[in-house]
């Protein structure tokens, strides 16, 4: 028999692969790829349009409906000018924790299940399970999508799909959505003494920021819904996190660029977020038109994510607190590739070894405890799967 690694060598051997997602994936799916091919197992790639990036997916066990889904993304978010305190790129124990990019978003959860997926394809499983590792989670979810498509006519339809992201092994049935949009004032430059004669890009985006936290004042003043009074914050946010422009402090500016980002809270409709949105931005392209008719505003989508909305007698979730005991209820405010899979008609929900605090942080970590956690969880995933 091939060798057989263990979830803790996996998991060594994919933090020591950079996968920042403005780089390739593909030394890290060739890896997977071939070291599931050296155990009898088939494994399909999905690539992206650039040939620079793919997906994983494989299935093991019998033939028929019913699998159960271990999904993660296999990028990274960069680690340029954060404070390491040891290799980013190496898996370091100290202290009963495991240091590394990724070791808790979300490489120690794709290292257990790939040892899933190899101890069910020795073993005798009546139901059949399957693995799927996406690219791009972390610039906006765009790689679950087509990987999803690209599973339909090649493995069998899953009823279960179990999302790995850190939730300290909690059964998370429920979060925010979102889209969001990259946002270009294009203004009209004049000599800051004669401003009313130009179009000044920074203070008229200014007044979609300010339409920002208008909406969230306002969103924070309401009373929330059932679904919404789960999350924390309970309503929908709007949020920009960067603006850039301008030349000098004597002259107009001619360009600004800031980003628009929504979580849409479970409940409220994201189009009509969107259409509050673009509604905005036509009053201000329409003033500022007024002035020099050229002047304009080009917005671009960045991302585009369905929430997770908890489900009423959920198989995923029921397997999940099936095996780990847990019967509280819980949702983020954080978006995952769960939405995505429940709106391709599968069920869903997150269960993962980590905690989200620990996300995109410099000396991120996974405790030792809690990569056990989850290599407990799979063991019995793998018996309840023996039937």
């Amino acid at each position: 028999m091939p060798e057989k690694l263990s979830p803790r060598a996996i998991l060594e051997k994919l933090v020591s692969i950079p996968t920042v997602s403005r780089d390739s994936n593909l030394p890290l799916i060739e890896w997977v790829e071939t070291y599931l091919n050296s155990h009898g197992i088939t494994a399909h790639r999905h690539y992206d349009e650039t040939n620079e990036k793919a997906a994983l997916f494989a299935h093991v066990g019998p033939v028929t409906e019913g699998a159960v889904v271990l999904s993660g993304h296999t990028d990274v978010v960069p680690v340029d000018g954060q404070p390491w305190g040891t290799n980013p790129f190496e898996v370091v124990e100290k202290d009963g924790k495991l240091y590394g990019r990724g070791t808790c978003d979300m490489k120690g959860f794709d290292a257990l299940a790939i040892w899933t997926l190899i101890e069910g394809h020795y073993a005798d499983l009546k139901r059949p399970l399957q693995l799927a590792l996406s690219y791009d989670e972390e610039i906006g979810c765009l790689g679950a999508p087509p990987m999803i498509e690209a599973m339909q006519p090649i493995v069998t339809k899953a009823s279960a799909v179990i999302v790995g992201e850190p939730s300290m092994m909690q059964a998370v049935s429920g979060h925010k959505g979102g889209f969001g949009y990259h946002v270009h004032m294009q203004g009209f430059e004049v000599h800051s003494s004669i401003l009313h004669t130009g179009v000044n890009a920074i203070l008229y985006g200014a007044k979609i920021i300010e339409w920002v936290n208008q909406m969230n004042s306002e969103s924070m003043a309401k009373e929330p819904g059932e679904v919404a009074a789960k999350f924390d914050p309970p309503f929908t946010t709007v949020h920009v996190g960067t603006i850039k422009g301008g030349t000098a402090h004597n002259i107009t500016a001619k360009d600004c660029w800031f980003g628009v980002d929504f979580r849409v809270v479970p409940g409220d409709d994201a189009e009509d977020w969107r259409d509050l949105f673009l509604a905005k931005v036509d009053e201000v392209e329409a003033e500022m038109q007024a002035v020099v008719p050229e002047t304009k505003i080009v917005l671009e989508e960045r991302f585009q994510l369905p929430g997770l909305v908890p489900e009423e007698n959920g198989e995923a979730e029921a397997i999940v607190r099936r095996l780990t005991g847990d019967n509280g209820s819980h949702v983020v405010s954080y978006g995952t590739e769960g939405g995505q899979f429940q709106e391709a008609g599968y069920s869903a929900v997150i269960c993962g070894p980590g905690d989200i605090a620990q996300a995109h942080q410099p000396n991120e970590y996974l405790t030792v405890a809690q990569f056990d956690a989850g290599k407990a969880f799979m063991e019995r995933l793998l018996v309840m799967l023996k039937g």
